[in-house]
């Protein structure tokens, strides 16, 4: 993983308002996106991702970031979902994950590009 795609996950998380959340996969089209209307190779996935979040992400809001089903990282569960509730994030009744639904989060300067 290079420098540039670390720092393009890292800023775009940054950005994620509270009480809403991304997808890894997401992010990941988002950066991809990012990087193909600079003229840049896209590149990464959701675990490029994951693993951006694991070794560099203690200084953004890591907790934003959950996978698909809207669960975030096991490792860090409780932490996350005390942060998730203290933002208003919506969660599932069972308070488990992030209803996806109306929590997910896209930049609007990618909608507008789109």
């Amino acid at each position: 993983m290079d420098d540039a795609y670390l720092e393009a996950v890292l800023d775009l998380v940054e950005t994620i308002p509270p009480g809403r959340a991304m997808t890894y996969g997401t992010v990941a089209e988002v950066v991809a996106d990012r990087f193909a209307a600079a003229g840049e190779r896209p590149r990464g996935g959701p675990r490029q991702v994951g693993q951006v979040m694991a070794r560099a992400g203690s200084g953004v809001p890591w907790w934003r970031v959950v996978n698909a089903s809207g669960a975030p990282p096991p490792r860090h569960l409780h932490r996350a979902l005390d942060e998730l509730r203290a933002e208003g994030t919506p969660l599932v009744a069972d308070g488990t994950r992030v209803a996806l639904r109306r929590a997910i989060w896209f930049p609007d300067d990618d909608l507008a590009s789109g």
